[in-house]
Order: C-alpha cells, then sequence, then structure tokens
C-alpha cells in the first residue's frame, strides 16, 4: 500500500519528533527512552514461507513507563500504520500510560531509511516480535503482560501474531502477547491456518463505512475465529471511515485517485503466493476487484467509545 496518510496527518521523524514529544509528557512517564530493535527485511512471500535470507535491520522504539521502580508493569507495544508515527499514535501511548501501563511506540520505517510502501505489512510482524522479545527480557516490564495494538497496515501485525503458525516461525522462545488489538485491520487475505490462534483475546474495532479496509472481511474473520471457540470480538461503528480516531482530521479527507482493495478477497497459495480468491490467480493491483477512491474522516463518538472500549479492554485482561 501507497504511504497514503502521510498528507493527512503529521509524520513525525523516530528522534526529532519523538524526543520532543517525550520532553513534554516528562510528568505522565515518569522513565522514557528509547531501545533498538534487531529485525529483518523481507516481503510476503518470504515471510509466509519462513525465510531467513532477509536483509537485517535495526530499528528502534519509544519506551515510556509511567510508574516508578522497582514495580515491574504490563506493556502494549503500538504498531503504526501507513502514516508512520503521528501525533494519533502519539495519543494512543498517552492513553495507555493513563492506565498505568507503559507503552512502547516502534518506528517500523526510520531505521530501514523508507516509507510504509517499501515493507510489506504483514512482514511487519517480525518487527511485532522481535519487539516483544526485546520487552520480555526488560527488567521494568512483565513478560506475560504484554499486549500489542496496532492501526490500519500495523493492525495486521497487531492481530495476526496471534496465529500459532507465526509465532511458532518468527516469535522469542517462552513468550507470547497476552493480548491483540487491530483499529480498522485490513482482513481481507486468508493466511493458512490463520483460524489457528494462541487462544490469547483478539479484540478489533471497524468503522462500518471503511472504504480502504472493508468491515465485512473482518466480520468473516472474526466468525471463522469464533468458530474455533477463540475470545475474538469486532465493535462495528456506524458511518465511521478508516482513521476515524484520527482527531487532526479537522475535515473529511478524499482521495479519489488512491487505489482500494476493499473488495478484493485474497488468498495465501503454494510457496507463499497471494492470490486473488476470485480467479486462483496471483493477485496484483491490476486485478478488476482493485477500485479507486477513499476517504479518511475523524469520527468523535466511535473514537471515544474506542478509547474507552480499549482501557477497559487492556485494564481486565493485564490485570
Amino acid at each position: 500500500m501507497t504511504n497514503l496518510l502521510s498528507p493527512l496527518v503529521r509524520a513525525s521523524g523516530l528522534m526529532a519528533g519523538l524526543l520532543l514529544a517525550a520532553a513534554i509528557k516528562t510528568a505522565l512517564a515518569q522513565s522514557v527512552g528509547f531501545l533498538p530493535v534487531e529485525t529483518t527485511t523481507v516481503n510476503t512471500q518470504q515471510f509466509l514461507t519462513g525465510s531467513r535470507d532477509g536483509k537485517k535491520a535495526t530499528i528502534a522504539g519509544e519506551l515510556r513507563i509511567p510508574k516508578p521502580p522497582p514495580e515491574k508493569v504490563a506493556a502494549v507495544i503500538i504498531m503504526e500504520g501507513g502514516g508512520g508515527v503521528t501525533e494519533l499514535l502519539e495519543r494512543w501511548a498517552e492513553t495507555i500510560n493513563g492506565i498505568g501501563m507503559a507503552s512502547f511506540l516502534l518506528d517500523s520505517y526510520s531505521g530501514r531509511g523508507i516509507d510504509s510502501s517499501k515493507l510489506d505489512n504483514v512482514a511487519q510482524m517480525i518487527d511485532a516480535y522481535r519487539a516483544l522479545g526485546v520487552l520480555a527480557a526488560h527488567p521494568r516490564i512483565d513478560p506475560k503482560r504484554i499486549a500489542i495494538l496496532g492501526i490500519s497496515r500495523g493492525a495486521v501485525a497487531a492481530v495476526y501474531s496471534s496465529n500459532v503458525r507465526f509465532r511458532d516461525m518468527y516469535g522469542p522462545q517462552g513468550v507470547e502477547f497476552a493480548a491483540h488489538i487491530g483499529l480498522y485491520t485490513l482482513c481481507n487475505t486468508a493466511y493458512g491456518g490463520d483460524d489457528k490462534v494462541t487462544g490469547k483475546p483478539i479484540r478489533l474495532f471497524h468503522g462500518t463505512a471503511d472504504d480502504l479496509a472493508s468491515i465485512v472481511a473482518c466480520r468473516d474473520y472474526v466468525a471463522r475465529l469464533k468458530k474455533n471457540n477463540v475470545g475474538a470480538e469486532l465493535s462495528e461503528y456506524p458511518g465511521a471511515y478508516h482513521s476515524y480516531d484520527a482527531f487532526v482530521l479537522k475535515e473529511p479527507q478524499k482521495v479519489p485517485e488512491a487505489l482500494s482493495t476493499r473488495n478484493c478477497r485474497r488468498v495465501e497459495g503454494d510457496d507463499g503466493r497471494i492470490l486473488n480468491s476470485a480467479t486462483g490467480k496471483s493477485f496484483d493491483m491490476s486485478d478488476p476487484c482493485v477500485e479507486r477512491g477513499l476517504t479518511f474522516a475523524y469520527n468523535e463518538a466511535a473514537a471515544t467509545a474506542t478509547v474507552a472500549a480499549v482501557k477497559a479492554f487492556l485494564t481486565d485482561t493485564l490485570k
């Protein structure tokens, strides 16, 4: 996916923007620091086949711990969307710190020197697992109480890291995520065994008017998970578009020429290839199901409800 959000919201660099934000928020987070995360860069096919041939990379995240030593705290890894590290993600970090939990705002792009268009969203899951390993080893973090939250393309890593297959291929030994949260997740690709998950709770939040990531695909995925008795729930917000929690959007932003796969269904085929479910052929952005036109809009009611639900869910799950 191309970087569609950057014209709409402020995307900060890893150091300049976050260092400024950290200085402003020291009253809230008594401990603020950056942690390196050693990872690899692969494409979707390499990721799905478990390839170890990816290019090594060092990325980083900002860790904010809102309680003084020696108490160990729960933590939430925050996965960025296509716009990178933005004011929206800063707000989510504040929200998590506000309920007494650490936040780890991970930047998958700056350390690689790329934007989101150069990193496949499913491959971003490796970053999530590597960040989990880093936090699990931190003396102030309780390794049994680390959740993950992602928005848009970052929600793919947040939600599908629950997959037992992916965990076994890329997850750190002896630790797994305690909860998975996705906001306006791209659910329209069925991966092999994606209904076989760790059993940790999964929560999805989505607007019904989303014309980038169809809510229909997420409804279907949650239904498949529930058939396997997974604790998965989808909260729907009528009339809400993509980025409905992006408070910096003062007016709806329409991008008429932007491409959308909202009505495409894809499935993992042999050798990690992604196929168009309707044709059985390799999927690409020239397929007839690809349409044009996207809308990004803030919806105060949906955003407020989501924040309240996420806070309650994390408080209950990671207590």
